[in-house]
């Protein structure tokens, strides 16, 4: 009887731990089941940022490309609006100068008048160093003035910016007369510029004395341009006068 119990108690104990082992099997299982799981969807999520880097990616090189496209685009732009003033600026260049020294008013309201007619532009030639009443005094042996014109190598300094030729066709010149000849600052103007393909055109004023050599003079140091006959004219010409004189030019 004690044996028949013991085989029994020790089926009983096979059994139990036999199901034991497969109990241990099943939880191993779901637990490696569950594991895969989980690295499947971290997997899975992993692609989907990856994915997502990459699109964004591809979004700001869009973007970076549309911003240069823009940038070139206004750069054109502007480069096309600036060529155009340039042009415009250019066509706008009037075709006749008017150029002048005066040292007491005379002969700027000459050359402001020839301008107006001409619908030219105006330079003046403006000494470095200004010329006071006793400077022009001619009855002074020793005035600046009588100095000057009396050293025919004289180039006093010009004060005024220089002008670009550029452009024009006609060049009107016009100074006071001082002992018989141009002021030595008109040597200093035409020997400072080349001419070529410009007509000059001498204008003086005076109290009496004519042109003399003054053209004549002008046009040699230059050495450059088409230069035609002057004219003087005596304080306050009419517009009427210095037009029939222009058209006379023509």
């Amino acid at each position: 009887m004690k044996r028949l119990m013991t085989i029994l108690a020790a089926g009983v104990l096979a059994f139990s731990l036999a199901a034991c082992a497969k109990k241990d099997d099943a939880e191993k299982e779901t637990t490696r089941a569950t594991e895969n799981t989980q690295l499947t969807e971290a997997s899975s999520s992993e692609e989907k940022q990856e994915n997502t880097e990459s699109e964004t990616t591809k979004a700001d090189v869009t973007t970076s490309e549309a911003e240069t496209s823009a940038t070139e685009a206004t750069t054109e732009a502007t480069a096309e609006a600036t060529t155009t003033e340039a042009a415009e600026t250019s066509a706008a260049h009037k075709e006749v100068l008017v150029v002048y020294f005066s040292a007491t008013g005379t002969t700027k309201d000459v050359a402001e008048k020839i301008a107006k007619i001409e619908d030219a532009d105006l330079y003046e030639i403006v000494p470095a160093e200004p010329y006071s009443d006793a400077d022009l005094n001619w009855n002074d042996s020793g005035s600046r003035s009588t100095k000057e014109q009396n050293d025919s190598s004289s180039r006093p300094e010009i004060g005024s910016a220089s002008v670009s030729l550029e452009g024009y066709k006609k060049v009107y010149i016009g100074y006071p007369i001082w002992w018989g000849e141009e002021p030595r600052i008109l040597d200093t103007f035409v020997e400072s510029y080349n001419f070529d393909g410009i007509t000059m055109i001498p204008f003086c004023t005076s109290g009496g004395s004519g042109l003399g050599r003054s053209g004549k003079n002008l046009e040699e140091r230059a050495g450059s341009g088409n230069w035609l006959d002057g004219k003087r004219f005596g304080a306050g010409p009419s517009e009427d006068t210095l037009r029939s004189w222009i058209e006379d030019l023509k």
